[in-house]
């Protein structure tokens, strides 16, 4: 298991634990680091009471916390389609009581205005009203995983979507938003289930910013159907979170916003 030096569980400035199975918070009880080193990187919130003093961690080797993704892991670059490998991700510091873990990805920068995207003629302006895309949506993965190496779940762009995308034994997967985006494309148009990963439009001027985000789960399995969304899963996860970490990269196209 690789050493996990941070966690980010809300936002990219951000970084702390989170439970969220509904009792009461309780500011006597925190977690320290276990170093004055490691201090520099952690801001851990109170655990509710009765909790057990744990905080779940997730850490990736294939970006740093914050930065920008690679290509390697990204759905396409500036000359079309990237090899759309899914990031290394590795967790611990799992709380009591978890029997599965379920894992999103998700985008919070899509612009909601599709008829101005990847248009030599203008750019989409920062302050342009935004959506959720995700990105990888997966269930029921099994309680004793702590880890998803790079490019095991996609290894590669399928044009009308991955069928049988591989993972962890025992989980499941479900659409990204790939699917909706591509829909009546004669080319791209299919079911696009696992990981499909950055490929935000080249006129863009705002950054955007990937939300790796893991929910351990007090269920097994969830209540969820073939073809299951992102949206899906939210609304199926709640009431079982036990804790949930994230872990953020961030990626853009436009080289107004790379030059700063």
């Amino acid at each position: 298991m690789p050493h996990l030096p941070q966690v980010l569980v809300i936002g990219l400035h951000d970084p702390r634990v989170v439970r969220l199975d509904g009792r009461p918070w309780s500011a006597a009880s925190t977690f320290a680091p276990p170093s004055p080193q490691a201090a520099a990187h952690w801001r851990v919130s109170p655990f509710p009471t009765g909790a057990q003093e744990t905080c779940m961690r997730i850490h990736s080797d294939s970006f740093a916390n914050g930065a920008l993704i690679p290509a390697e892991f990204a759905g396409g670059h500036a000359h079309g389609f990237a090899p759309d490998r899914n990031p290394h991700l590795a967790w611990d510091q799992v709380p009591e009581g978890t029997r599965s873990f379920a894992l999103l990805c998700v985008d919070p920068d899509v612009p909601t205005v599709p008829d101005t995207t990847n248009r030599d003629d203008m750019e989409v302006p920062v302050e342009q009203p935004r959506a959720d895309f995700f990105h990888w949506v997966m269930v029921d993965i099994p309680a004793e995983v702590r880890e998803i190496p790079a490019g095991s779940c996609s290894d590669g762009f399928v044009a009308k979507g991955k069928r049988n995308p591989s993972g962890p034994a025992g989980s499941r997967q479900g659409l990204n938003d790939y699917t909706g985006y591509f829909a009546g494309n004669a080319d791209l148009d299919g079911q696009y289930f696992g990981y499909d990963g950055p490929y935000p439009p080249y006129n863009d001027l705002r950054l955007h910013h990937y939300h790796f985000r893991l929910y351990a789960l007090d269920a097994q399995t969830l209540p969820l159907k073939p073809g299951f969304t992102g949206k899906d899963v939210l609304a199926a996860i709640e009431g079982h979170v036990l804790a949930q970490a994230e872990w953020v990269g961030t990626y853009t196209l436009n080289g107004k916003v790379l030059a700063g």
